[in-house]
């Protein structure tokens, strides 16, 4: 995650750069799947849910063990995620629990159709310090994106219902070809809901998400997406606004900005920010962000559902965390072994190589160059000719039609 008003902040009201550990000492923010069970058919959905249920999952008591094992690790921070996590049977023992055991930072990632009533009350009463909703355009293109008549009115309901109750609540939105137009008007209704953070991400193939991947935004368009972010989070960091805006799932918005600073301020502060951005490090898959499926398998980040790591019904997350797993340990590698356009590039250090699982879904190589790096060779200190040939699939599938609302 690329937090652009945390370090626009820096610009602002700089403070030291933090001390960079070595992988060793990292612990993983832990993304929790805790159900593939979902009311929603979204198309760019990685675990490819639906409402039904799946066989496997985590039992109960499995899932109480879990949480006893992750808080003797004291991760940072425990992200309850689905499907929609609200479907799970158990789902209020279980964050009633997790509350119990006083994790450092606890959220809930949901699609907010099911926060009404009851449920808003109880979501409430668990003291989430952030409840993350997804809506992927206005009105009728969300509903058609997620496959559910309504879903757009629920989810907004259950916005205004945790704002209600003094929830920390942000917005989630996945651009895609089909819903770019519609980034001001998502961040329009930011200010007027009093949404605290706005996190757009990046369409990231898997699952769904992989059929679905030539709906991916053309770069030309990414940068434009880009260019809104930066202008609408300075304004609100110049004129006090409390808007938070972060992005994921593609590690290039740290250089585009950085190159936006170098641009408007003095080498002074672009250096400053450059100094925080190589601290933190760019992508985290396998080092500071790790996924725990409905399964109970364990994977270097929500994206890498084909590569498992182990299965806590058999090993504990910290064993298997801190075992000696060769792709995590290259995955921990700074700088990792990347090639083509990402292994040339001058800013290995701030991006991390960006999103491994895209370069994996095109090439076969984990290792290869991120197709969704919008970055010109020019700006990133390539040589011309390095990086030629990789395309992405183009989309042959259904584009949106209102007279043909759902999938």
């Amino acid at each position: 995650m690329f937090r652009l008003s945390q370090y626009m902040q820096q610009l602002k009201t700089p403070t030291p750069v933090r001390v960079r550990r070595g992988s060793g000492g990292v612990k993983p923010v832990v993304i929790w799947n805790l159900t593939r069970r979902c009311n929603l058919k979204c198309r760019h959905c990685y675990t490819t849910s639906a409402d039904v249920q799946f066989p496997g999952e985590l039992s109960h008591d499995q899932a109480m063990g879990v949480l006893d094992d992750l808080n003797g690790f004291k991760i940072p921070a425990l992200i309850l995620s689905g499907g929609e996590p609200l479907s799970r049977f158990d789902f209020f023992d279980l964050a009633r629990h997790a509350r119990d055991l006083d994790f450092r930072y606890l959220a809930l990632s949901t699609n907010g159709t099911k926060l009404v009533g009851d449920t808003a009350e109880r979501v409430a009463d668990l003291n989430f310090d952030y409840v993350g909703i997804s809506i992927d355009g206005v009105q009728d293109f969300n509903d058609w994106f997620r496959g559910q008549e309504g879903a757009y009115a629920e989810a907004l309901a259950g916005i205004r219902a945790c704002k209600a109750r003094g929830i920390k609540v942000g917005l989630r939105f996945t651009i895609t070809e089909e819903n770019a137009h519609m980034l001001e008007d998502m961040l329009d209704l930011c200010d007027s809901e009093g949404v605290d953070k706005f996190y757009l991400s990046h369409l990231v193939y898997a699952g769904r998400g992989d059929k679905h991947r030539g709906d991916d935004t053309e770069h030309k368009r990414t940068r434009h997406a880009m260019d809104v972010l930066i202008q609408r989070g300075w304004e609100a960091i110049q004129n006090g606004k409390p808007l938070e805006l972060v992005t994921g799932n593609n590690d290039a918005d740290a250089v585009y900005f950085l190159q936006w600073v170098q641009q408007n301020f003095s080498a002074e502060q672009a250096e400053h920010v450059r100094a925080h951005l190589e601290a933190w490090g760019g992508n985290s898959s396998g080092l500071g962000v790790a996924n725990i499926d409905p399964l109970g398998r364990v994977h270097p980040d929500t994206y890498w559902s084909d590569y498992t790591i182990g299965n806590v019904k058999t090993a504990p997350f910290t064993k298997l965390w801190t075992g000696d797993d060769a792709m995590l340990a290259t995955l921990r590698q700074r700088p990792r072994p990347l090639k083509g356009r990402c292994g040339a590039c001058a800013f290995k250090e701030v991006c991390g190589g960006n999103t491994r699982i895209r370069a994996l879904q095109v090439t076969g190589d984990p290792w290869a160059e991120d197709p969704a790096c919008y970055m010109s060779n020019q700006e990133v200190g390539i040589a011309d000719g390095i990086g030629d040939g990789v395309v992405v699939t183009p989309f042959r599938g259904k584009r949106h039609d209102p007279k043909h609302q759902f999938l």
